[in-house]
């Protein structure tokens, strides 16, 4: 497997390359329209062929790439069926898997930050990758007061949904405002203060409590991202 990720400095969102040795078939997970000219360098770098983009959710503090790489590239955008997005050229359901080479992904449907919200499972070499989008942070979550948002919704997503992969499952989440790249299920479990809690009641009490302004581009982002980024 060929795996890299890549970081862009004003929304601190993560994407995610990976790509099949075999097949040299490769899937970007939350992309960044104005990245798009460093991600087609990069695949060119590596030998790889784009085939599919995946977003976590409809993303409010960016504009997603996907319908300028799928112009550029051919490949095709994925989004949770729940985003009502007329433009992808594929819709994911709870469950679902997204084949590309010897490679294969499994979507799960996490909402809670939005009512789209997903999580891309993969498992290879007897390791688990789980890209978490906002759903499960490094040492926090992702908001729950907008975009159909429901603190109820991501305790489940998290207990009954993440936190069942295996302990060692390494967690890439699609953004982090303090510097960590990567985490395991099981340091989540231990150190993540909003794991630290007993039931759905207590976690409902901190996300409806938090407060918190909203994205910069929210306004813009989110139309522009139902739109596959073409604003």
């Amino acid at each position: 497997m060929i795996f890299r990720q890549l970081f862009e400095r004003e929304s601190s969102t993560y994407t995610y390359l990976i790509g099949c040795e075999k097949s040299r078939e490769a899937v970007l997970i939350d992309t960044v329209k104005e990245e798009a000219p460093r991600y087609i360098q990069l695949l060119e770098e590596l030998g790889l062929k784009l085939t599919y983009v995946l977003d976590t959710h409809t993303h409010a503090d960016h504009v997603t790439g996907a319908g300028v790489l799928r112009t550029a590239t051919g490949c095709a955008t994925f989004l949770g069926e729940q985003a009502g997005s007329d433009c992808v050229s594929q819709t994911l359901a709870d469950g679902e898997e997204i084949a590309f080479g010897a490679l294969r992904i499994k979507a799960l449907h996490t909402p809670g930050h939005t009512d789209d919200s997903y999580s891309f499972v993969l498992e290879e070499g007897g390791q688990t990758y789980a890209f978490t989008g906002d759903t499960l942070l490094i040492r926090g979550t992702g908001r729950t007061d907008f975009q159909n948002g429901n603190a109820d919704d991501q305790y489940h997503s998290l207990f009954d949904k993440l936190l069942a992969l295996p302990e060692n499952t390494w967690v890439y989440p699609a953004h982090d405002y303090k510097g960590w790249m990567v985490s395991t299920l099981h340091e989540e479990k231990l150190h993540n203060p909003r794991l630290q809690v007993n039931n759905a009641i207590e976690y409902a009490e901190i996300m409806n409590n938090l407060n918190l302004p909203n994205p910069k581009m929210m306004d813009v982002a989110v139309p522009a991202n139902r739109a596959c980024g073409n604003v």
